[in-house]
């Protein structure tokens, strides 16, 4: 079971600068995670807020469900939330944390390109839009899968 966890203003996804972040709804997006985790062998369970510690409280309980790991989208939190980065790190000792953005975070504003979550986060994709997510589950998977061989 994978957790995968958008946070703030994604919940705009399909209506926010297609340009950059895609024509895909959160909805659909999440039916592709939902879809693509069952490809992968494995199943998903979505969440998404636009309150920080909304999104902490289910990073924390994720590490109870979340055996494969949590895949995170924290959105601007990205960039300057310490009590994010906190969480990050204690839910990565005990299962791996993959950050994921849908745009090249490294080829936009300056401010964009410092995440927090760098340094806890035990994978990064970035800017390979929707698929980010599949390559974060199959990424989690394969891990999973080594630890146990």
């Amino acid at each position: 079971m994978i957790a995968v966890l958008n946070g703030v203003n994604l919940n705009l996804l399909g209506r926010r600068d297609p340009t950059i972040y895609g024509s895909l709804t959160l909805s659909q997006l999440e039916g592709q995670i939902y879809d693509w985790s069952r490809d992968a062998g494995t199943s998903a369970r979505c969440f998404q807020t636009n309150h920080e510690g909304a999104f902490v409280d289910h990073l924390h309980e994720a590490v109870g469900w979340a055996s494969q790991g949590v895949i995170v989208n924290p959105g601007a939190w990205t960039h300057y939330s310490y009590a994010l980065r906190d969480a990050v790190e204690f839910v990565g000792s005990n299962v791996p944390v993959v950050e994921v953005h849908l745009s090249n975070i490294m080829e936009r504003e300056e401010f964009r390109r410092f995440s927090v979550l760098e340094e806890v986060a035990a994978h990064r994709i970035y800017g390979h839009g929707a698929d980010g997510y599949r390559e974060a589950i199959d990424w989690l998977v394969a891990r999973a899968a080594s630890a146990t061989t």
